[in-house]
């Protein structure tokens, strides 16, 4: 069993910053792509569905981002430590969500397993 735990959200005004982290641990073999993802607050849904992609990062560094954070938004990782992090600068009212990390694992049991981690409220206040 593989679980995510995210840390590093707040409420921050328009145009600050905040670093979210988000930490894997339990029966991992190894962690290949591993992402944030946002929803705004007070949708409800199933887990996975209509979350917006907001950047992602393969164990070799490869990076991706929506177009909307694209320049303020950085994601890195520490694979040693089974990590990403995702710095977002500029922050606007409208990033205003909950985040969500999520990450392609292959457990020791040779199963590879799909996990999201619990989310993290951020607050851009205008």
């Amino acid at each position: 069993q593989v679980q995510l735990v995210e840390s590093g959200g707040g409420m921050v005004q328009s145009g600050g910053s905040l670093k979210l982290s988000c930490a894997a641990s339990g029966y991992i073999f190894s962690i290949n792509a591993m992402g944030w993802y946002r929803q705004a607050p007070g949708y409800r849904q199933a887990p996975g569905k209509q979350r917006e992609l907001v950047a992602t990062i393969t164990s070799v560094g490869t990076t991706n981002y929506t177009d909307s954070v694209k320049g303020r938004f950085t994601i890195s990782r520490d694979n040693a430590k089974n990590t990403v992090y995702l710095q977002m600068n500029s922050l606007k009212p409208e990033d205003t969500a909950v985040y969500y990390c999520h990450a392609d694992a292959y457990t020791i049991a040779r199963a590879y397993v799909g996990v999201w981690g619990q989310g993290t409220l951020v607050t851009v206040s205008s």
